[in-house]
């Protein structure tokens, strides 16, 4: 063999596959030109999801779709199509419908990425011959960590921690990590924009951030949940049990929740905002309080669902940590108890507002996430 002939041979034999998530936004396109640029044979994977057409009667799928294949053409990279609609509607969204019908507040991003992402995705990526999956997601994760003399895969925060999706990720195992890269969890997002302006990906660098339900994206919410759960109003009280107003279904409310009472002033009560304090799911009441909101607080909960990342800690066993009960929030002192039955307790140093069930809370230690578990 000549030297170029044996260096040809050399690089295909060695070159390794990622199949990564091409959705059409910025940051699953910049994803895979970075994989490109590290040699990698990369191959696009476009997942639809959902089927319906939004508010405005168009099929956002279809655009993000073009987008997506105007990106891999650019980035020089095949990319194809696949629907897991029936997938997602059996795995996330009925949970997400009955988690509402029971009076919950669910998070289907997080079941999205553990049932599709990296399950359904991953699963359709090794029958196209991938050595490697990966997404978009600003998170960084490392395949060499030790935990018990096992080597162990740790899930770690971005470098751009507003962008962080960590929280996100808390309920994927350990075996759903195993050869999964994330490009961008050393980048910050205007250095991801800035990069795909200068490779010219026209269509995505200056697209806005999806929002709203995992694949769904922005409905008029109420008007959506109502199209799957008939509504069903029923009184609005304060702790005493006085009728305060009528509320239009309690799965449209939230612990917290100041907007939208539609209760106003009420003679005796102090002159201030209303605020959701608790739902009676048995007489379909909404309770709600005025004044100082201190009656929200809680300095602890108690989590089932557990998932663990990287090594899972001792039954019995109290650990100290740092906690979010909501992607937003900034961590919070904690110590945890994994308990016998699959649940943990959960104590605050400093009591915590408006802790949600069907919210998740997730676990910290410094930049690794721990996992997580559901509130009950």
């Amino acid at each position: 063999m000549t030297a170029e002939t044996l260096y040809n041979y050399y690089m295909e034999k060695h070159t390794k596959t990622v199949v990564t998530g091409i959705s059409g936004g910025v940051d699953s396109a910049v994803a895979a030109l970075l994989l490109k640029q590290q040699g990698y044979d990369v191959i696009g994977l476009f997942m639809n999801n959902w089927e319906e057409n939004d508010a405005d009667g168009a099929c956002t799928s279809a655009e993000d779709w073009a987008d997506a294949q105007s990106a891999a053409a650019k980035i020089g990279i095949p990319v194809y199509s696949v629907n897991f609609a029936k997938e997602y509607y059996e795995r996330v969204f009925s949970h997400f419908l009955s988690e509402y019908k029971a009076g919950r507040t669910p998070n289907p991003d997080v079941l999205c990425n553990r049932e599709i992402k990296f399950d359904e995705f991953a699963r359709y990526a090794r029958e196209l011959g991938a050595d490697y999956i990966a997404t978009g997601h600003y998170c960084d994760i490392t395949h060499d960590a030790e935990y018990n003399g096992k080597r162990v895969t740790r899930l770690l925060r971005a470098a751009d921690t507003a962008k962080d999706q960590t929280y996100f990720l808390n309920q994927v195992r350990d075996g759903q990590l195993d050869n999964v890269l994330f490009p961008l969890g050393k980048l910050r997002k205007p250095e991801v924009r800035a990069i795909a302006e200068s490779y010219g990906l026209t269509s995505v660098a200056k697209k806005k951030d999806s929002t709203g339900v995992c694949f769904i994206g922005e409905r008029n919410f109420k008007k959506f949940l109502s199209s799957y759960l008939p509504a069903k109003p029923g009184p609005i009280t304060d702790e005493e049990g006085n009728i305060l107003g009528t509320h239009d279904g309690l799965m449209y409310y939230t612990l917290g929740q100041r907007r939208g009472l539609g209760i106003g002033g009420h003679k005796g009560y102090a002159a201030e905002r209303w605020f959701v304090i608790r739902k009676d799911i048995s007489s379909n009441t909404l309770i709600v309080s005025c004044g100082e909101d201190d009656r929200l607080l809680s300095s602890s909960l108690k989590a089932a669902s557990l998932n663990f990342i990287g090594g899972a800690p001792e039954i019995g066993i109290t650990f100290a940590c740092t906690a979010k009960t909501r992607y937003r929030q900034p961590d919070q002192a904690c110590s945890v108890t994994v308990n016998p039955d699959g649940t943990a307790d959960v104590v605050f140093d400093v009591p915590q507002r408006a802790i949600t069930p069907g919210q998740y809370v997730v676990f910290y230690d410094d930049n690794r996430c721990m996992g997580g578990g559901v509130i009950l």
